[in-house]
This record gives structure tokens, C-alpha cells and sequence, in this order.
């Protein structure tokens, strides 16, 4: 799953199509959550997935809309019930209590999901060295550590336990407009809750606005919207990611890096 999202495929300035060595033959299709997959069948021996292109972005900051309200449960879309549930990460039913004494008394809607990002934020350490991949939402409060997307599992379940629908989101964000972090890129995970009928990003991660969220995936959880699944035994070799700021030059067109 490394193709972005088909309400961003219009904003694509390049092909955005996922290369495989060997000519390996694939083919794509949509999830049940609207992400596209691509299939393929892996021979032995190394393969290598690639994918490069240039989107057009907004250069905007995510929203902020504080007066958003919460819609009573009667009220939401049938599609957006399953955004209240527990899930294989965002384990509800072990926070349900944590959160109503933490945020119970916090008007709801937009303030109340303010207040969950800034306790996520304050709550987890983040460092790269301590991702898990097994690690629902419930360990990562009790360890007080995590990566990106532990921060977006947590608010997630809290969102949830407080009857605000929120799902899981993955995708590209590089350092625009703010300090260049040195460590190595890697993709970014956020999350997104319905309030007053549409969907509004969050990132308990960094907790301020960004600029240039490329979203890949969106799902209950990272379950839902993993890069790579295999149905076999395999090893990553190498893993790179780059996300950059790119500037159109008078009379060239913008090309992706190499």
C-alpha cells in the first residue's frame, strides 16, 4: 500500500505507479476502507518496490475548526459507527474508564479532542528505538513510549471510548515549514475524527499544524493500512523514504528525484 489515496490522484503532477524489479506483473484494487492495494506475486530471491512522483499540495495547514461539534450517536452515518468500535490496536474496552475521568468534564467536540492530543503528546516519549509492532494502545500508556503510530493509537481509542468516531491514518509528510528533523524519513501516521459531518485531521505526534499530509491509507487502525502485507515468509533488506519540497524552476517542469 504505497499509492495515495484516489481523492489525491488528481493533484498528481507525475505517474504515480508502483514499480517492481524483474518486471514482476501486478495489478491494483480498492479496500473495503477505499485505500488502493497493489497485488503482486513475489518470486524468491530480492525484490524491490519503488514509488515516485510528485503531488500538488494546498501549502495550507491542516484545519482548525474549534467551534466543531460532536454529533450524538443517533445521528452519525451508518459508514462512521465502525470508527466507534474497538479494534486490534485500539483496545477501548482496557481505557473506557481513563478516559471519561480524563476528559469526561471537557466540552465536547473539538476542545475535547484538543485535550486528548495534548495528552497523548505529554504522555508518550517518542523515539524510534522503541517501536513494537505488536503494541496496542493500552501498553503504549501503561510503557509511556512509542512512534507515531502508538501517539495515533491512543488518541484514536480515547476518541473512541469518549463516543467521537476517529480512524487511523498513514501516509508521506515531510518537513515543510518546520525545523528538518535529522533523523532518517520515514512514512507518517495521524488520525482523523467526525465532528460537525466531515472529518478533521489530528497529530498527537507532533501536535501543532503541518503542512503537505499525502495520505496512503486510511483504516481502523495500522492493521488496516499496513505497507506491506506477505502471505509467506520475507525480510526487509532496506527501507527509504524521502518527502521533500520541491519549487518549479521558470520554463522546467517539476520531475521527482531519482
Amino acid at each position: 500500500m504505497l499509492s495515495v489515496r484516489p481523492e489525491r490522484q488528481t493533484d498528481l503532477l507525475t505517474d504515480n505507479r508502483i514499480r517492481l524489479s524483474g518486471n514482476i506483473r501486478s495489478r491494483d484494487y480498492l479496500d473495503v476502507f477505499g485505500n488502493v492495494c497493489t497485488r503482486l506475486v513475489a518470486p524468491p530471491g530480492l525484490l524491490e518496490v519503488r514509488n515516485n512522483f510528485v503531488i500538488a499540495d494546498s501549502g495550507l495547514p491542516d484545519e482548525a475548526c474549534p467551534q466543531a461539534e460532536q454529533w450524538p450517536i443517533d445521528e452519525l452515518p451508518d459508514d462512521v459507527l465502525v470508527y466507534l468500535l474497538g479494534s486490534r490496536y485500539c483496545d477501548t474496552e482496557k481505557l473506557s474508564q481513563l478516559a471519561w475521568q480524563q476528559f469526561g468534564h471537557i466540552v465536547d467536540g473539538w476542545q475535547r479532542v484538543q485535550a486528548i492530543c495534548d495528552y497523548v503528546h505529554g504522555q508518550l516519549e517518542f523515539g524510534y528505538h522503541h517501536a513494537r509492532s505488536d503494541r496496542t494502545a493500552s501498553e503504549g500508556h501503561e510503557e509511556g513510549r512509542g512512534v507515531c503510530r502508538d501517539f495515533a493509537h491512543l488518541a484514536v481509542t480515547l476518541c473512541r471510548c469518549m463516543n467521537i468516531p476517529a480512524r487511523y491514518c498513514t501516509g508521506y509528510l515531510g518537513d515543510i515549514g518546520v525545523p528538518r528533523d535529522p533523523a532518517p524519513m520515514d512514512f507518517s501516521a495521524w488520525f482523523e475524527v467526525f465532528l460537525d459531518g466531515r472529518w478533521f485531521t489530528f497529530d498527537a505526534r507532533h501536535n501543532h499544524p503541518r503542512v503537505g499530509r499525502i495520505a496512503i491509507g486510511r483504516g481502523r487502525d495500522a492493521a488496516d493500512v499496513a505497507i506491506s502485507t506477505s502471505f509467506g515468509p520475507s525480510q526487509l533488506a532496506r527501507f527509504y523514504v524521502v518527502t521533500e519540497e520541491v519549487v518549479e524552476a521558470p520554463g522546467q517542469p517539476l520531475e521527482p528525484a531519482a
